[in-house]
């Protein structure tokens, strides 16, 4: 009896390990100590929006299944607080958009159109403060105005620059408080492209509302956008080109710390593996799935990494 129980005890132990085995790989984590990553640890951070909660676990996921041992922040609110968070060191890296580092924290008042030597030029001047950026994806999260299909359609119009030769009537707009003020936001759009409204032709709204009220078409005919969100497809909308190029290219990658870059280069070497999958539509589609059907962003990151076979 003695040794059929140890044998039943070794069994329980072994089918135990499995378990522990099958949960780690579920998560994307190497063994302890093994992968090209062993010994590299810290916080991945977000902004608190979809997208960045998509990519702070999709990120952390991938280190990790390369021997890193990372967690996930997503409770700081704001631009601005997440980068100060990388350069004080309490966070390893977060997704950063070009556009974004380039106005905000470079205080840059001219965007460069062309994508690649406006990433060149942010990664340049962020490289001073000890901020490494790694190879981007091909998304472009950048502003713009959407309407619904149908009214598209029936006022003929695809480009930003035909909006002024409505009437006046039907140039209305909804927008979301930081944009209504912001020199890359409303003021310097409707000056690039000749829109003179009066006030109560435009709404200013919280909440993502400036999607759902453009979708209706009562409040608003344009509603302001980000281009990887998941609302625009399920709304039904159709985004206005913006033929003058006003707006900056937010090509979204990973920043990290340049110190902890050069202690472990093949960060750079593992999230190659991922950013080049991350594309405008890729990311909508992703988005889609947290705020039109409320997945949570973590299974929505595992189930991606496990579909393109990196975990």
């Amino acid at each position: 009896m003695k040794t059929r129980s140890r044998l039943m005890a070794i069994a329980a132990t072994a089918a135990a390990a499995l378990l522990l085995a099958s949960c780690a790989a579920d998560t994307g984590e190497a063994t302890e100590g093994e992968g090209e990553l062993a010994g590299l640890t810290g916080t991945i951070g977000s902004k608190n929006f979809s997208e960045q909660y998509i990519l702070a676990h999709m990120t952390s996921m991938l280190l990790n299944a390369h021997g890193a041992k990372t967690d996930v922040n997503t409770d700081v609110a704001g631009s601005n607080p997440v980068r100060t968070a990388l350069e004080t060191g309490e966070f390893l890296g977060y997704w950063e958009y070009t556009g974004t580092s380039w106005i905000t924290y470079n205080k840059q008042t001219e965007p460069i159109a062309d994508v690649n030597e406006q990433f060149e030029a942010v990664k340049e001047l962020d490289a001073e403060k000890g901020i490494a950026w790694l190879d981007p994806a091909p998304l472009n999260n950048t502003y713009g105005f959407a309407l619904r299909e149908s009214e598209a359609k029936r006022l003929g119009i695809t480009k930003l620059s035909e909006v002024k030769d409505l009437p006046v009537e039907l140039q209305t707009f909804c927008l979301e408080g930081e944009f209504a003020v912001r020199d890359d936001g409303w003021p310097g759009v409707a000056a690039a492209y000749g829109i003179d409204v009066p006030e109560s032709n435009v709404a200013v709204l919280n909440g993502g509302l400036a999607y759902t009220e453009a979708a209706k078409g009562d409040t608003c005919t344009f509603g302001e956008v980000f281009a990887t969100d998941g609302r625009i497809s399920a709304l039904k909308l159709v985004v206005l080109e913006d033929d003058k190029k006003f707006f900056p290219v937010y090509q979204g990658a990973l920043t990290v710390q340049a110190k902890a870059l050069e202690e472990f280069p093949a960060i750079a070497e593992v999230m190659a593996k991922l950013s080049p999958l991350l594309t405008s539509e890729q990311m909508q589609a992703l988005n889609a799935r947290a705020e039109v059907d409320g997945d949570e962003p973590k299974r929505i990151a595992e189930d991606f990494l496990k579909e393109k076979g990196l975990i």
